[in-house]
C-alpha cells in the first residue's frame, strides 16, 4: 500500500505552528509569509483558522502571532517555545530559600502570562503553581508586576481582551479600572500583592525583572498560605527576597537602569 499522499494545507498549518513555537517573541504575518514562502492570502487564512481553534494567538497590542492554549495542551501544558522553560537560576532558588516558600518565574507571553520556572517550598502544604500555567492578568500578583511597568494604552487593550474579568474571590477587582489603580500602586511601590484575590487565603508578592533594553516582559514571585505570611516582618522578609531575586535577574540580563536593591 503506497504512501498517502500529504494534504497541502494541514502541512502549512504545521509549518506555521512549529515557526511561531521556535519564536521567542512570536511571529509577524509578513515574517511567516517569508520564511515559509505561503502566499499571503492562504497564510491568512490558516491563521485566522488557528487562531480561532486557539492554537496560535495573536497579541492585541504587538498584533505578532504566539502559540495557543490548545497547543501547549497537547504538549501538557508547555508547549510554548522551548527556551522559555528554564532550569531555576540561582536567584531564584535562594528566594525560595530565603523564605521557604514557592518561588517562580512568570513571563508574558504574546497576551498571556505563563509561570516558566518554579522551586516548590519545603513545607507539606504547597501552593498548586506549575509550568506553563496561565496566570490572570487582573488577579495574580506575578501578572500585575509586568503589567504595571506596560504602556497604559497596551495594559488597558490586554485587560479589555479578558473581559469580563473572572471573580475568583470576593476580593479579586471585577473592572478594568479597578485593576489600572492597583498597576499604579504597583509602579509606586516597585512590587505587587495579591492579597486573597486569586485564591482564597493565599498571599503572594512579585517584582518586575527588566531586559537589557529596560523592558519588563516577567516577574519574579514568592507566594505561600496566608497563615504562614499573617506576621507582617514575615511579609516583609519575602518582599524583600523578591526584590533582591528580581535585581539579580535583571542585573543578569543586562538591564541598563535598575531600582535600588
Amino acid at each position: 500500500m503506497g504512501t498517502a499522499k500529504p494534504i497541502e494545507v494541514v502541512g502549512r498549518a504545521l509549518d506555521v505552528l512549529n515557526a511561531v513555537a521556535s519564536a521567542r517573541s512570536g511571529r509577524s504575518l509578513q515574517e511567516l509569509h517569508d520564511q515559509l514562502d505561503i502566499p499571503v492570502g492562504s497564510l491568512h487564512r490558516i491563521l485566522g483558522t488557528l487562531d480561532q481553534a486557539d492554537y496560535l494567538r495573536r497579541s492585541p497590542v504587538t498584533k505578532r502571532y504566539f502559540v495557543g492554549r490548545a497547543a501547549r495542551a497537547l504538549a501538557g501544558g508547555t508547549a510554548t517555545a522551548g527556551a522559555r522553560l528554564v532550569q531555576p537560576p540561582p536567584a531564584l532558588v535562594e528566594a525560595a530559600a530565603r523564605t521557604r516558600e514557592t518561588a517562580f518565574l512568570t513571563e508574558l507571553v504574546g497576551d498571556v502570562p505563563i509561570c516558566v520556572s518554579i522551586v516548590e517550598a519545603e513545607h507539606p502544604l504547597r501552593l498548586f503553581v506549575r509550568i506553563g500555567q496561565e496566570m490572570p492578568l487582573h488577579a495574580a500578583a506575578s501578572s500585575r508586576a509586568i503589567l504595571a511597568h506596560l504602556d497604559e494604552a497596551a495594559a488597558r487593550t490586554l485587560l479589555a481582551g479578558s473581559v469580563p474579568l473572572t471573580g475568583y474571590t470576593e476580593g479579586t477587582p471585577r473592572e478594568v479600572e479597578d485593576v489600572m489603580r492597583v498597576l499604579k500602586e504597583v509602579r509606586a511601590q516597585g512590587y505587587a500583592v495579591c492579597d486573597n484575590e486569586l485564591d482564597p487565603n493565599v498571599w503572594a508578592v512579585s517584582a518586575p525583572i527588566r531586559d537589557g533594553d529596560d523592558r519588563v516582559t516577567s516577574s519574579v514571585t514568592v507566594t505561600a498560605p496566608e497563615s504562614r505570611v499573617a506576621d507582617p516582618a514575615t511579609r516583609q522578609l519575602a518582599t524583600r527576597a523578591v526584590l533582591d531575586a528580581a535585581h539579580a535577574l535583571s542585573a543578569e540580563l543586562g538591564a541598563p537602569s535598575l531600582p535600588n536593591a
